[in-house]
């Protein structure tokens, strides 16, 4: 039987929890404002996970959770889901996979039992066949998504900058093509069994639900399934937290214009220094009331994009994502003395009260944007059972976030933000029809690209 722990409410959130014998923990959210429920579930499994020479297994493996299971063959998953009106998909990340779907409140019994019987039963489904079909989709959504796009593997190769050889977090969770290759049945197959067990995953349901309603289902199809004691500890992450030096490359490509990109290492997820990067990012760099879109868009007319993101780790240092694309013949010396010198006013001023306030709005904003739905919230469980021990921390994230202090901002600025502290990308345009062929320098052997901002979510694969 599930052990319930007492009810919580953190900031809003009322949550109850219950851990099942075979240790699947479970997060329960009750919300009657609509008739819908939202379930998720995160396997503590990433790109972290995987050693050299097996890279992209735990995104390969999203996309063939997708592809059935004892009792559904094929799409069904998607079939029934979306049959019953619901919405679904799949994310792979460094630090996590998750799967997710919103239904209608009485539906709520189909998504459970079709995440059960994927979770115990995937492995007799699990072929050659669907191996082969998946590893091809997941090659062309490398192709489509990263090779043959404009920037498309400059994360990966600031990625394999930050992050020494031998890294965990060196990679990302996309793969290269020759291990996508190379990957066997067997591989996949001792891959799920080693992470895809209920005591290396949290349940969270959201939304309209009866409680005891929604445990005994939870049991009834979660509950006999095995857990699994041989799953290795992963490797560690940290890293001292100023690099000492300055990393550079510049990629000779087919590009639309010059580009500087920079990835800064900032402090672990989860702390009140990453909180306190996040808005000195979103004061310098988020939108176009952004230090650097002003003084590069707007007055200096250097750029015609910049941004400044903050990707959230938690088992690795952060990575601050600067991302300018030049205007017509700007230099990219020239906006890199604009950053630095914006930087350096920054780091010496810190922001003024009204940038501060407006930052905290922003993230305030996005934050309640978020929470607002009932598959925001479920995701939020989930994040915050997983990588910090405590789903409860979600409700409290906020208040964390506006009670820092203009003085803190400043401060990690002062800290991070140094040009002894980032590795740097320059793009530089090449015309083929002039005869001049395309250099990419050999950085890593790994791919993705995400947002400037926000968490590690790097990869959708599951509707692909």
């Amino acid at each position: 039987m599930a052990n319930p722990a007492p009810a919580s409410s953190s900031g809003g959130l009322a949550i109850t929890e219950h851990r099942l014998a075979n240790g699947l923990r479970v997060v329960l959210s009750e919300d009657h404002l609509t008739p819908v429920a939202a379930v998720c579930l995160w396997y503590d499994v990433g790109s972290r996970h995987e050693v050299k020479g097996r890279t992209g297994l735990a995104h390969l493996f999203e996309h063939l959770m997708f592809q059935g299971s004892a009792s559904v063959q094929g799409n069904g998953h998607f079939e029934l889901i979306q049959g019953a009106g619901g919405s679904l998909n799949g994310t792979t990340s460094f630090e996590r996979t998750n799967y997710f779907e919103t239904m209608p409140a009485h539906q709520l019994e189909l998504a459970l039992w079709l995440e059960a019987d994927r979770m115990g039963s995937l492995l007799a489904a699990l072929d050659d066949t669907s191996l082969e079909n998946q590893r091809d989709v997941v090659k062309n959504e490398r192709r489509q998504r990263y090779d043959n796009v404009p920037y498309g593997t400059a994360f990966e190769k600031l990625t394999a900058m930050s992050f020494p050889e031998g890294h965990p977090y060196h990679h990302t969770p996309i793969g290269s093509m020759a291990d996508l290759d190379a990957a066997t049945l067997e591989d996949a197959q001792a891959f799920f069994s080693t992470y895809y067990a209920p005591n290396n995953a949290v349940l969270s349901v959201v939304g309209d639900i009866d409680p005891e309603e929604t445990l005994r289902w939870i049991e009834k199809y979660f509950g006999t399934i095995p857990a699994y004691d041989g799953k290795p500890a992963p490797r560690d992450g940290s890293l001292p937290p100023v690099s000492g030096e300055e990393l550079r490359v510049t990629v000779r490509e087919e590009v639309p214009s010059r580009a500087l990109m920079a990835a800064y290492r900032l402090p672990h997820d989860g702390t009140r220094e990453a909180d306190a990067a996040d808005l000195a990012l979103t004061v310098l760099g988020s939108g176009e009331s952004s230090r650097l879109y002003n003084r590069l868009v707007r007055r200096d007319r250097l750029a015609v994009a910049a941004g400044f993101g903050l990707l959230r780790l938690a088992g690795a240092p952060s990575l601050g994502w600067l991302d300018v694309k030049t205007s017509g013949d700007a230099t990219v010396e020239a906006i890199e003395a604009a950053v630095d010198e914006e930087l350096a006013r920054f780091a010496e001023e810190g922001p003024t009260p009204e940038e501060l306030e407006r930052a905290q709005a922003q993230i305030e904003r996005e934050w309640l944007d978020r929470l607002q739905t009932v598959s925001g919230r479920a995701d939020e469980l989930c994040r915050y059972a997983v990588l910090f021990g405590d789903p409860g921390l979600a409700g409290t994230a906020l208040s964390r976030v506006l009670e820092v202090t203009a003085e803190e901002v400043r401060d990690i600025a002062r800290q991070r933000l140094r040009s002894d502290n980032r590795a740097v990308l320059v793009y530089e345009p090449v015309h083929p029809e002039a005869g001049e062929a395309p250099q990419t320098p050999d950085t890593s052997e790994i791919s993705e690209t995400p947002a400037v901002s926000g968490e590690a979510d790097t990869t959708e694969g599951g509707a692909a």
